[in-house]
């Protein structure tokens, strides 16, 4: 018993030290612009980090969309958001990235009801609430956290095309974690239940995301948009409950005490929106306000190229969907 209390309290204690060190060290976007008549759309902007983020866009002036699968949720996040900014130009939509035929929903109510998308933030995602399939017989964390986004992504590419110049691109911005360090790519295992720890397939995920986001870049080939990917740190969202009731409640009170905090984690994601200086890169990682790098294996070109093939067929993509997206 006594050597269990001493790895609690050792890992309490250093727990304390990163905490502090983050906290103390935690940069926050400086960046003033406004987005009058720009068209903002966050997945999961109904909490946590997301609400941060498009509590921001709309205090800057645009219109935002948030997205997540609660209709209570939703409605409360956009109440939130018009009371915290008076903006009054806020909508809420429900997106289940769990499953392709609400994302091909979602997107194509995009598409016929917005004329202009001027920035993408894939936000949206889940911790370790379980490992099985969903109706689309995908692992539950893997298309939350990435095929979901993969699918949204090229779907809306026609629409942040038509809204990005040359001197103002439009842009994407993927939440990863700093768990896509520890992630694999299995083509063979990434759907076997029972396989990989829960913790796994979520740095699995993550990777996944980061690898996408760097061969998004190359495929768009300058095309007035830019993707980036970022690592918003250890932030104390609701997140954390997935790892059980008391366990969940613990971790993200210590996550929230001892690290960031909703608004802090969303710095890096609003400056690679939002600064001319981020505008600069295509494909690239930030964290904490500035450019980093990922772990060697998201810069393998030709897994980058499997993957974007496995996924295309995972999701089911036709051609005609296919050209649509990538068409001129």
């Amino acid at each position: 018993m006594s050597v269990f209390l001493f790895i609690i309290e050792f890992i309490i204690i250093a727990g304390m030290v990163v905490g502090l060190y983050q906290k103390n060290t935690n940069r926050v976007c400086k960046s003033k612009k406004r987005y009058d008549g720009k068209t903002v759309l966050v997945t999961g902007g109904t909490q946590g980090m997301g609400l941060e983020i498009a509590a921001d866009f709309a205090h800057r002036g645009a219109r935002v969309i948030v997205a997540c699968p609660f209709e209570d949720e939703g409605a409360d996040g956009k109440a939130r958001i018009i009371k915290s900014s008076g903006n009054e130009n806020v909508v809420f939509k429900l997106l289940d990235l769990a499953s392709l035929d609400s994302v091909r929903n979602f997107a194509a109510d995009i598409l016929k009801t917005e004329d202009r998308l001027d920035i993408l933030v894939n936000n949206a995602g889940v911790g370790i609430p379980g490992d099985f399939l969903t109706a689309d017989g995908i692992n539950f964390i893997m298309q939350v956290n990435y095929f979901g986004a993969f699918l949204l992504t090229l779907l809306l590419l026609p629409l942040l095309k038509k809204s990005g110049t040359s001197a103002e691109p439009s842009r994407i911005v993927n939440t990863s974690s700093l768990l896509h360090k520890y992630g694999q790519i299995d083509f063979e295992k990434w759907n076997i239940t029972g396989y990989w720890y829960r913790w796994q397939i979520y740095g699995n995920s993550k990777l996944c995301l980061v690898m996408f986001t760097r061969e998004l870049s190359k495929r768009l080939n300058n095309v007035n948009v830019i993707v980036n990917g970022v690592d918003p740190g250890v932030v104390g969202t609701k997140i954390f409950q997935n790892t059980g009731l008391t366990c969940g409640s613990i971790v993200s009170f210590l996550a929230g005490t001892l690290f960031k905090q909703p608004w802090e984690g969303a710095q890096t994601a609003l400056y690679a929106c939002t600064s001319t200086r981020a505008s600069k890169y295509s494909g690239e990682y930030f964290k904490n306000c500035g450019l980093s790098r990922t772990v060697k294996t998201a810069y393998n070109t030709k897994q980058a190229a499997k993957l974007w093939e496995e996924s295309l067929r995972l999701v089911k993509m036709t051609d005609d969907e296919y050209n649509q997206c990538f068409s001129s």
